[in-house]
């Protein structure tokens, strides 16, 4: 994540092979470690600052309130045929900031809001729960998943099947049509299902859900806070619930259900290029490590959204390595690390809908390569 700027397409995007397909990322261990590529980066990058990182929380809500008043005392005005398309304008406008305040929430969970944990805590809290995320359930989740990121026996999320574990709907799946609704899916009810039933996420001996403090993801220690995480998300789903009474279910789903819609999606695509390319490798445990396995991910170019999106998208890299970063730094600090990262640092600067479409035709499972020394390396394949 970072302060701002589009990443450079060039030398860093990806070359593709005559067929079209990228070329593979390296894989064996690199030539540096985790603390030379941290001398690179310049030491203010790795502090926190309690005001800039309020200035963004502020500035984020403040568009978040201006849509809202636009919306709400200025559509009603409008020609009937115009609400149509103010409305859907509104939706996905609202949806972006709103996943930009997302983002901060989850520089909280990595305590790279502030140096004061309990500060970071509350404001992540608010602002997850507002969006009806369980905050101390994903923060826990998702550093497990940092912590173990590429490993195909322990990553929390976005894990991939072997060829073995495919369904048997895959097959039906593997063509135009299947893709599309594959996607649908994925990007409107993916995260509620993950939350709640750990699709997608890592495979556990019995029923997984992110609002169950007895869940397996979880240690005895964080148990309580996963019941306040539930709290928080029940405080806001009984305001919305009085809210609807009061002005009306079409108008909650309106000004905060179909923008939440956007979020979720939004978050849901986000994660899956991050993690999902042809390039990148996966390991078993006999091959896997962390330094590895935080290489294995993939920066991406959104435009303008890259700013919206506090840099997420395009300095994901860096992020995985220094998870406690501000994303304010991370874009600087992710032209520092290039160099010292040389073909290790993964970029595709492919138009991202044309980046959702190929990664779901060519990454259906991951298989080591028959006849490859390297047994414990996985890529992703689609030939079924």
């Amino acid at each position: 994540m970072g302060a701002g700027g589009r990443m450079p397409t060039s030398p860093a995007s990806k070359k593709t092979k005559s067929s079209g397909i990228p070329e593979r990322a390296p894989h064996s261990k690199p030539p540096f470690t985790l603390g030379e590529v941290k001398k690179a980066i310049p030491p203010h990058c790795f502090r926190r600052s309690v005001l800039r990182s309020f200035s963004y929380v502020f500035y984020d809500l403040i568009i978040v309130a201006l849509f809202y008043y636009v919306a709400t005392n200025y559509f009603k005005d409008l020609p009937y045929h115009l609400s149509y398309v103010a409305w859907p304008l509104y939706w996905i406008c609202q949806g972006c900031v709103l996943t930009g305040v997302w983002v901060i929430a989850h520089e909280c969970g990595h305590h790279a809001f502030s140096d004061y944990q309990w500060l970071d805590d509350t404001v992540g809290l608010i602002l997850h729960s507002s969006l009806l995320v369980p905050y101390f359930s994903w923060k826990y989740s998702h550093r497990r998943h940092h912590s173990n990121t590429g490993s195909l026996d322990r990553d929390e999320v976005f894990v991939p099947k072997v060829k073995s574990g495919l369904g048997s709907s895959a097959m039906y799946l593997n063509n135009p049509p299947g893709r599309v609704l594959t996607l649908i899916v994925q990007l409107t009810v993916g995260w509620p299902l993950y939350l709640l039933f750990n699709v997608s996420g890592r495979p556990y001996d019995r029923f997984t859900c992110h609002y169950d403090p007895n869940s397996p993801i979880y240690s005895d220690r964080e148990r309580v806070q996963i019941l306040v995480s539930d709290a928080g998300v029940l405080a806001v789903t009984y305001g919305l619930l009085r809210l609807a009474a009061a002005k009306g279910f079409f108008w909650v789903l309106c000004v905060y259900g179909a923008p939440l819609l956007v979020v979720n999606g939004f978050l849901v695509l986000i994660t899956y290029l991050q993690h999902t390319h042809p390039s990148l490798p996966h390991y078993d445990s006999s091959e896997w490590d962390w330094l590895r396995g935080a290489l294995a991910t993939m920066d991406r170019d959104y435009g303008i959204l890259n700013n919206v999106f506090h840099n997420i998208t395009d300095t994901h890299v860096a992020h995985h390595l220094f998870s406690t970063m501000p994303h304010y730094h991370a874009m600087e600090a992710t032209k520092a690390i290039k160099p010292i990262l040389g073909n290790y640092y993964q970029f595709d600067g492919t138009p991202i809908f044309k980046a959702m479409w190929r990664e779901a035709k060519e990454c259906i499972y991951v298989e080591s390569d028959e006849g490859d020394k390297n047994k414990g390396v996985f890529w992703y394949k689609n030939k079924l």
